[in-house]
């Protein structure tokens, strides 16, 4: 095995030989870094898998093909997703799998060993993978890192993080096209809810993760990831009263004195992480009649049939990994729609959700992304 050294001093000549053919441009990331990459970056490594969300659509044809590497956490925590890839791509299976940039198993030896060009990383790992060493030891190399967000402040960094995706992968037309879409559905809600006084926004009280861990409860955002996307659709998140930061728990107690007018659960096919959740398996492989099972099986816990939004059926699961995709838009279309279906009665986000599907992904929809309790 060579030492970390040795390997960071031929990956300095190879990549100095390498990136020499390929030009280099200058950006600006998320965390408001210089950073100089190559255009149309070869071997990127993402830092977390889930970042494919957003890089599928440079390359609907190949579009593993300028990936070094991907972050475990896809196949993890969204199985389904990852086994339709794999159905359409069988060489998806040849992609290294790593571990998250911020965690103890990410390996700058390895990662040098892939060759890989740039490392992208979300930027609410920045404090984490700053400390640990990995941006330095990677510059040291040669190897920039750059940051991009769909999870912390989704509705405001997607656009960025998108363009400068696409400036690094090369594939800026593609990476415009989809911020067009993605602005003009965004703006589908906006332009409604924007206008809405205090008084006609309903509360709601978004379970983050509901039935990960059947012990816990209860788990919610702050006014950030899906507090901005309640907040967007016109309604309140009780958790931005409570919480400064992203995510946090409410006191079960709390629920119950906040009594809100509407429940959100988010759910995702979490067998791989915890086979012993009770979440609602939201994903490309869920069927309308399971998750509606499994929702009400949630709504079953102590203190939660006595909540009034369970008894007049104002209870709704979404898609967890909505919460770190450039998707994000069709979860606050269907939000929009729950809490407003007189102001969005012409509004169809599972019409949206296959157009997106048809005009920047290689897969087509399947399976059920939300449901209601009713």
């Amino acid at each position: 095995m060579k030492s970390l050294a040795a390997v960071i001093g031929i990956a300095v000549l190879t990549w100095g030989q390498g990136a020499a053919a390929q030009e280099k441009i200058t950006v600006t990331d998320l965390a408001g870094r210089t950073v100089e990459v190559p255009h149309g970056a070869k071997k990127v490594i993402l830092g977390e898998g889930r970042m494919f969300y957003a890089t599928v659509m440079f390359d609907k044809e190949h579009p593993f093909e300028q990936l070094a590497a991907i972050g475990d956490d896809l196949p993890k925590f969204d199985p389904d997703t990852w086994d339709k890839y794999l159905a359409r791509f069988p060489e998806a299976k040849d992609v290294p799998m790593i571990g998250a940039a911020a965690s103890a198993d990410f390996s700058v030896e390895k990662a040098l060993e892939l060759d890989v060009d740039v490392l992208v990383v979300t930027l609410g790992f920045y404090d984490k993978i700053k400390e640990s060493g990995v941006i330095e030891q990677l510059e040291k190399a040669g190897v920039p890192t750059v940051f991009v967000d769909f999870r912390e402040r989704p509705t405001q960094n997607t656009v960025p993080s998108v363009l400068l995706l696409g400036r690094i992968f090369g594939k800026e037309a593609q990476a415009q096209a989809f911020v067009d879409y993605y602005t003009a559905q965004m703006r589908r809600v906006y332009m409604a809810t924007n206008g809405l006084k205090a008084d006609q926004k309903p509360t709601v009280f978004a379970e983050r993760a509901a039935g990960l861990d059947p012990s816990v409860c209860c788990n919610t955002f702050g006014n950030f990831n899906f507090g901005e996307f309640i907040a967007e659709a016109g309604g309140f998140n009780i958790g931005s009263k409570y919480l400064t930061g992203v995510s946090g728990v409410l006191n079960p107690e709390t629920l119950v004195v906040e009594d809100p007018d509407y429940i959100l659960a988010t759910g995702a096919n979490w067998s791989n992480s915890n086979p012993g959740n009770t979440a609602v398996w939201l994903g490309y492989a869920m069927d309308e009649e399971k998750a509606k099972e499994q929702l009400a099986g949630l709504m079953q816990r102590s203190g939660f049939p006595e909540l009034k939004a369970v008894k007049d059926g104002n209870v709704m699961a979404v898609y967890h990994q909505f919460y770190q995709s450039p998707y994000h838009f069709v979860a606050v279309q269907a939000l929009a729609k729950w809490l407003h279906p007189e102001l969005f009665a012409d509004l169809n986000p599972q019409a949206t959700f296959a157009e997106m599907h048809e005009r920047f992904l290689p897969i087509d929809v399947s399976g059920v992304f939300w449901t209601e309790l009713n």
